[in-house]
């Protein structure tokens, strides 16, 4: 079993959205997205924000998150993007 469960740090993530609004995270896929990406991230160098020595990279994200020492926002594509996404390709 998972701890905090998926439901628990999908509430730690949501709290500070008011009511009526768009949650940042709605789906499992989603956690395991922005926990994988940060992750990467300790990975890479970057200093985790939570002690944990010993800990995982993918351990010390999922405590980040729970903690609120990090915050999700979504990614919002560019028209750009999205064009090019929906273009078939030339040739």
């Amino acid at each position: 079993m998972l701890h905090p469960s998926y439901t628990d740090l999908m509430k730690a993530v949501n709290s500070e959205v008011e009511e009526g609004e768009t949650p940042v995270v709605n789906s499992r896929y989603s956690i395991v997205l922005a926990t994988s990406k940060r992750a990467r991230q300790i990975i890479a160098g970057e200093t985790p924000l939570v002690e944990g020595n010993g800990k995982k990279p993918l351990s010390l994200a999922i405590q980040e998150m729970v903690n609120g020492s990090i915050r999700i926002e979504p990614e919002e594509e560019t028209a750009e993007e999205v064009k090019e996404e929906v273009s078939p390709p030339k040739g």
